[in-house]
């Protein structure tokens, strides 16, 4: 009973501080957009090319490249000019269109979905000529009207790992929001997990080189669980309330596993358990977790891991640039 009285009071803490720095506000569940996106009925419906387009909601991003790959330019620029909401989030399509049929919502912009808090994918540098790809996986209270600190961390990163290198600043999944639930629970991640895997399959299917995964807070819990069915060659993960994995044989993943943990950063204060649904699990930055364990004194805050000049943002760009 003592124990149990024990692990029950470390997860309500956990419930209470993994919230950290995020927005005080009321404690309410997120709910990701569902159905789908406007546009897709028009989309399905047309039969102007004499064959079915892919179903946004069933094809594989494999089976979406192959379709394109059969298309004229010509063929192309129409569905771009007629379907721009469907072609602009169709992962497995041409980057240049999709850059195309979001144009309205920004330059580079990968993805865009205005639908609730709303999801963006920025590009920083020339994706479909890069030697390496990056994508950040952000964490709590980030969505579409707060994604311009993702961006400029994908700025700083693309700036110090060089030209050769592009950056996503992928605001792509629904975050938690305020101090709640969500922040303790693995609900949000696990949808932003299956974006996250469909998103590396939509690069790989149009072949472009296998991301590195850097995953801040909460998105470090979205890439744990991601780790299984995604192609990564590396997974970085700081700040880290843990990854919903006892060490990194756990996570099921041929990527190199990095962590960083600030002794500034208020995570540090949050109990690494898993218990009744509540809190994430292992400290990923702890000694028998197994990953490979990244200098993070000089970081000042839970925010700053990508801040210019520190020591982590060297080690990211050299991981990102294939140096590491």
């Amino acid at each position: 009973m003592r124990r149990f009285r024990r692990m029950l009071t470390t997860a309500v803490l956990t419930t209470l501080l993994v919230g950290g720095t995020a927005a005080w506000g009321p404690v309410s569940g997120q709910s990701p957009p569902s159905g789908p996106l406007p546009g897709t009925a028009a989309w399905l419906a047309d039969g102007s090319l004499g064959r079915r387009l892919p179903d946004p909601a069933t094809a594989t991003p494999s089976e979406v490249a192959v379709f394109f790959d059969g298309l004229t330019e010509a063929q192309r620029r129409r569905l771009v000019a007629d379907h721009p909401t469907v072609v602009g989030n169709l992962d497995g399509a041409p980057v240049h269109l999709r850059y195309q049929a979001n144009a309205a919502a920004g330059d580079q912009v990968l993805a865009y979905d205005p639908r609730g808090r709303g999801l963006i994918a920025r590009v920083v540098g020339d994706l479909e000529h890069a030697a390496h790809v990056s994508v950040i996986v952000p964490g709590s209270d980030t969505d579409l009207s707060r994604s311009d600190r993702t961006a400029r961390w994908a700025a700083d990163l693309q700036e110090a790992a060089g030209a050769d290198t592009a950056v996503i600043a992928w605001v792509g999944y629904t975050t938690p929001s305020g101090i709640g639930p969500d922040l303790a629970t693995g609900r949000l991640a696990e949808g932003g997990a299956e974006r996250l895997r469909r998103l590396t399959d939509g690069l790989d299917a149009v072949g472009l080189p296998v991301p590195a995964l850097f995953c801040h807070s909460y998105g470090s819990v979205v890439c744990g669980l991601a780790a299984p069915g995604t192609d990564a060659s590396d997974i970085v993960v700081m700040g880290s309330p843990g990854m919903r994995a006892d060490d990194v044989t756990a996570l099921r993943t041929d990527a190199h596993v990095w962590a960083a943990k600030s002794p500034d950063d208020w995570i540090g204060r949050v109990p690494h358990v898993e218990f009744l649904g509540l809190g994430h699990g292992a400290d990923p930055t702890s000694p028998g977790f197994g990953a490979t364990v990244l200098p993070a004194d000089d970081v000042p805050a839970h925010d700053a891991y990508f801040a210019p000049g520190t020591s982590t943002l060297a080690a990211f760009a050299a991981i990102a640039d294939g140096e590491m």
